[in-house]
């Protein structure tokens, strides 16, 4: 296997940089059980990588209009700070190692994420990541968040490289959906598993985790 040429990559924060899926999980579950209501992996599942408001939307589709959002939001904000003071947030396997390649080889990067800019800075200074990207693309700094385009072309606009050229890895339909449509190659490293075939077939690329990425790099891509 050979990636396409790129002169830049994109990296996804959540599920992708870092393991916030299950801490977020975690969090969700114990505000809805309180709640009195159920809440199953699938569902999980299909909440990962939406911006705030399309998750909202999911939520009032799944448990009905009368779903008290404030209330939600109140509890799993507080049961997620409660989680991850404790346990921080642990980064992904491999990626210090694509990282160092990165840098090696002069190509440049940065973080482009459906997260509002406070919630992005709060999770990569809880992972240790805080002076790790110079450059943090959030939902605040667009009109729309993924799976609209925008906020890869932006990230594309900041690097200074043409959209085409970016390597966007993410690990969620959603993010394939706005990396494909913004024009960016795309590489999808899967966070939930058994693996989306729908992601698979919209995606380039099908990776395991970053030190696969790396381990192209390495040989000579």
């Amino acid at each position: 296997m050979k990636l396409p040429e790129f002169l830049a990559v994109i990296f996804d924060m959540d599920g992708l940089v870092l393991d916030t899926e299950k801490t977020y999980g975690i969090a969700w579950q114990k505000a809805i059980v309180e709640m009195g209501y159920e809440f199953t992996e699938d569902f999980c599942y299909s909440l990962s990588g939406l911006q705030a408001n399309a998750m909202e939307q999911r939520m009032l589709d799944f448990y009905g209009i009368d779903f008290d959002l404030k209330l939600f939001n109140n509890l799993s904000g507080k049961y997620w700070r409660e989680y991850v003071n404790v346990h921080g947030i642990p980064v992904k396997k491999g990626f210090f190692n694509l990282l160092d390649i990165l840098k090696t080889k002069k190509i440049p990067y940065c973080l482009a994420t459906n997260s509002h800019k406070e919630n992005a800075y709060e999770c990569l200074q809880l992972a240790n990541l805080k002076d790790v990207f110079s450059c943090v693309i959030t939902r605040d700094d667009v009109q729309l968040g993924k799976p609209a385009p925008d906020i890869f072309l932006l990230a594309a606009k900041v690097l200074n490289q043409p959209v085409s050229k970016c390597l966007v890895l993410e690990d969620s339909l959603t993010g394939i959906k706005a990396a494909y449509q913004a024009g960016c190659n795309t590489a999808f490293i899967p966070s939930v598993f058994p693996i989306d075939l729908e992601t698979t077939r919209l995606a380039n690329y099908t990776f395991n985790n970053f030190d696969d990425v790396a381990l192209l790099l390495r040989n000579g891509n």
